[in-house]
């Protein structure tokens, strides 16, 4: 049996969020539980709602979207976050990654990659939008962590072929059938680089990925 993802809209634009909630239905396994015009109106939102999957714009009045992801994100148990932005602002994606967001998709992204980006997040992986991703990702490249090259070193082969793959944007399914290997050996991996690295999720090894140069 399908679960359903239950999704919790923060946009500060009314018509907006009433678009997104005709876009993510149930027909297509996905249920907006609740809405919110503000991020600082977040907490309050989780706290009453089983919220699986938070879609977030970045440009609010008063509490932006990458605060608000950071705040949400310090909670351990909190729903991943899925960036929704009219602004291709390389900056501020970069910085909703390093806040914790699962990913990022523009607000003139198809509905079904939408669709297919809320039910990714859900499942633990991790989507870039392909229009901005090669930008963003070029100013990790830019400015490298003295260092950062050297946790690598902890990894096995195996793992760095996983951690790239991951840093490419690729799913579990995805990245099982590149190496030839079953989903579930790509998921113990995946575990093993979390804890190595001490990464709390698949965005931070996304990010230290990039700052390495590992891509």
């Amino acid at each position: 049996m399908t679960t359903t993802v239950r999704v919790l809209l923060v946009d500060d634009q009314e018509l907006v969020r009433s678009g997104l909630a005709r876009i993510l239905r149930p027909r297509d396994g996905i249920e907006v539980v609740a809405e919110c015009s503000d991020g600082d109106e977040v907490p309050d939102a989780l706290a009453a709602h089983g919220v699986d999957v938070v879609v977030m714009d970045l440009r609010m009045k008063r509490v932006d979207g990458i605060t608000a992801t950071r705040e949400l994100r310090s909670d351990a148990e909190a729903p991943p976050v899925l960036v929704l932005t009219t602004f291709d602002d390389d900056e501020m994606l970069a910085g909703a990654l390093h806040a914790g967001a699962a990913g990022f998709v523009l607000k003139d992204t198809p509905a079904d990659d939408l669709i297919r980006a809320v039910h990714t997040v859900a499942g633990g992986d991790a989507w870039l939008d392909p229009a901005v991703t090669a930008r963003v990702m070029a100013g990790y490249g830019r400015h490298r962590r003295s260092g950062a090259s050297s946790v690598l070193r902890e990894l096995t082969p195996r793992e760095v072929d996983v951690l790239t793959a991951m840093a490419r944007g690729r799913t579990n399914g995805e990245i099982a059938a590149e190496l030839f290997i079953s989903e579930l050996t790509v998921k113990s991996h995946v575990g093993r680089i979390f804890a190595k690295l001490q990464l709390r999720d698949r965005p931070a090894a996304i990010v230290l990925a990039h700052e390495t140069g590992l891509v």
